[in-house]
């Protein structure tokens, strides 16, 4: 019999979603390599590999089968050879443009463990997609809002949310459309750099997120009485600065996000809460010849009556703070717990801080590949992100897992 690789879903299955895979008709004990590889929509290349060792019979599941000393990773994992993928193209970040369209995953199976790739005994391909069958994807350009709405199947009335992506503008659509996988509405919104929004902007005004917040809530499909709000970096900051200042946000989950207005300052009616300052001067040079910013943001906890900070204490939303013990952008860790002593001194308990150890700035949907070296969202220098490889893709599976049960509980 002829060596095969099978796969469980077998030709299709979603970005977040586990992926069975293995290998038959092998010889006994027999040593190969496993490659994956797939191209973003620009052609860049990301692959993985890992070395294997067939059982006595001649099959080889990755679910029991540990890899071996010697690939991208090493150890029992069955999902390795996906979040283990990374660019040829040096610091280069897995990002999917158009949700409709699937990630094509090449699988190989290749003869012994040498430098060079052995002869190939067998192959597969299967779609990663961002879109159940039945999920609706619908452009909104409704008043000032420009945003993508997804839809679950069927009918019926589902928890929104609204998600916001972190600096760099534009229109972020890939988690949104998973978590509509999963049962919620959730409204993609984007706030500068797209379209005719603002190129630059000098202020974000909450009255714009709070036309969005109207929207979901007026929409047939959306259950009230209020939505959710999914927020990483920036967006995590923008969503916090909307829970302390607007009417019906039930449940905040922040992503590595600030506590206090940096960069851009925010606006509402006739309040301004002015940016934090950053002193550039206080990154660190790493022995990698990479740049560390994680000390440039001024502490806005040193400054009694600091007008930067967020007043979170006014919000009555439950708030979610996600960290990564790792983070090379924001002090995500220390923020989120200054942030909830202040509302415990007021006898709140609407609060929760997951921390992950060995986790950077970047915490993605589960099976992303590690993004621990980029652009600074600032700076716009490379610069050290955080994480390390094994421990961020344990994270983003329990995190994930983490946000859909802290919506489903507070909508």
């Amino acid at each position: 019999m002829a060596p095969a690789i099978r796969l469980s879903p077998a030709a299709r299955s979603l970005f977040d979603e586990p992926l069975a895979i293995a290998v038959q008709g092998l010889g006994p004990r027999q040593q190969v390599t496993l490659q994956t590889s797939l191209r973003d929509e620009t052609g860049e290349l990301f692959q993985a590999s890992a070395h294997y060792q067939a059982g006595d019979d001649g099959e080889l599941d990755l679910a029991r089968c540990p890899a071996l000393p010697g690939g991208s990773f090493s150890g029992l994992d069955p999902m390795g050879l996906l979040w283990a993928l990374q660019p040829q193209k040096p610091f280069w970040r897995l990002v999917k443009r158009d949700v409709q369209s699937p990630f094509l995953l090449q699988l190989e199976v290749l003869e012994g463990h040498g430098e060079r790739p052995g002869r190939l005994l067998a192959q597969a391909q299967h779609e990663r997609a961002f879109l159940r069958d039945g999920v609706r994807r619908v452009p909104v350009r409704e008043g000032r809002i420009r945003a993508t709405l997804f839809l679950p199947p069927g009918e019926d009335t589902f928890p929104g949310i609204i998600d916001i992506h972190g600096l760099g503008g534009g229109l972020f659509e890939p988690r949104a459309s998973l978590l509509a996988n999963h049962g919620f509405a959730t409204l993609a919104l984007a706030y500068y750099q797209f379209e005719d929004l603002p190129q630059e902007p000098k202020e974000l005004h909450l009255e714009y997120f709070e036309e969005a917040v109207n929207y979901m809530l007026q929409h047939p499909q959306v259950k009230g009485p209020g939505v959710g709000l999914l927020g990483f970096s920036k967006g995590g900051e923008v969503s916090l600065a909307m829970a302390a200042f607007l009417k019906n946000i039930m449940a905040v989950a922040s992503l590595n996000a600030p506590v206090a207005a940096t960069c851009i300052p925010f606006s509402y009616k006739d309040k301004i809460i002015p940016t934090v300052t950053l002193y550039e001067h206080k990154a660190k040079a790493t022995n990698s010849k990479f740049l560390d910013y994680s000390d440039v943001i001024d502490d806005p906890f040193q400054a009694p009556g600091n007008q930067s900070l967020i007043p979170l204490e006014k919000a009555e939303a439950q708030f979610l703070f996600i960290v990564g013990q790792d983070d090379r952008v924001v002090k995500s860790e220390y923020y989120a717990t200054e942030v909830c002593k202040l509302l415990q001194a007021q006898r709140k308990e609407n609060f929760q801080i997951l921390s992950y150890p060995g986790t950077g700035h970047c915490i993605d949907p589960p099976f992303s590949p590690l993004y621990s070296i980029g652009s600074h969202p600032v700076f716009h220098k490379r610069a050290v992100l955080g994480g390390e490889l094994r421990a961020y893709s344990k994270a983003q599976v329990h995190a994930w897992a983490q946000i859909q049960a802290f919506f489903k509980k507070y909508l």
